[in-house]
């Protein structure tokens, strides 16, 4: 390779190893950006199926971890005393065997808001229910509420 380079004229030599044009770093530049414009939407959209899918996840295991305060207790928290019953000792705490979750920000959801619990609830026992990420009543997709029931 070095002789073939060698042999040839120092014009075509120099044009030889310049490197990209601009015009070729600008094509370069617009087939990325029409590669990110179609790809970034589908993340997206895995993003906020993600969060949906979490919040279902942490609901139940919630579930799982207010029927062990039960199995304690002898009852689920009240709405008054919430799931912070599950961190901290209510008051009538002879039989509380906790803490039920290590960290206080299990007991809230991945939009950042807490889920809400209600005790006893409309749809059992009790209610656990996280609103979305709208934070509003119903929705579609990722605005959509995840319930215990």
């Amino acid at each position: 390779m070095r002789q073939a380079l060698s042999k040839m004229p120092k014009a075509d030599l120099r044009r030889h190893e310049r490197g990209l044009t601009l015009i070729e770093l600008l094509v370069v530049l617009l087939i990325l950006s029409m590669i990110a414009a179609f790809a970034v939407p589908q993340v997206m959209k895995y993003v906020g199926g993600a969060r949906s899918d979490a919040a279902a996840i942490q609901i139940e295991r919630l579930g799982g971890i207010l029927d062990l305060y039960r199995l304690d207790m002898g009852r689920y928290p009240g709405t008054d005393e919430g799931l912070q019953a599950l961190v901290e000792a209510p008051a009538d705490s002879e039989r509380w065997n906790g803490p039920y979750v290590k960290k206080a920000n299990s007991l809230i959801d991945p939009w950042g808001r807490p889920y809400e619990y209600f005790s006893p609830g409309d749809h059992g026992e009790y209610d656990l229910s996280t609103l979305g990420a709208d934070g509003a009543d119903g929705g579609d997709g990722e605005d959509a509420d995840v319930t215990s029931w």
